[in-house]
């Protein structure tokens, strides 16, 4: 019940997986279908994280290929 969005809650958890290590630099993030079934989210929340990660400059995009960590961190 709180007021932050889902997908932030969810983007701030791979977060910091991402800062801990337990996702190092160019390892691939979970898949969407991944996050689904771990979090019990829906897709869109699931994509909207990843989305923020993006922004966030913590994920990487490479078409054909999936979302991978980034190698330089903000």
């Amino acid at each position: 019940m709180s007021p932050v969005p889902l997908y932030v809650q969810l983007a701030d958890v791979l977060s910091a997986r991402i800062e801990s290590g337990e996702l190092p630099p160019l390892h691939p993030l979970p898949s969407e279908k991944h996050l689904q079934q771990e979090f019990g989210v829906a897709r869109g929340t699931a994509r909207a994280a990843v989305r923020l990660l993006r922004e966030r400059g913590l994920a990487m995009t490479v078409p054909q290929r999936g979302t991978y960590v980034a190698e330089n961190k903000p």
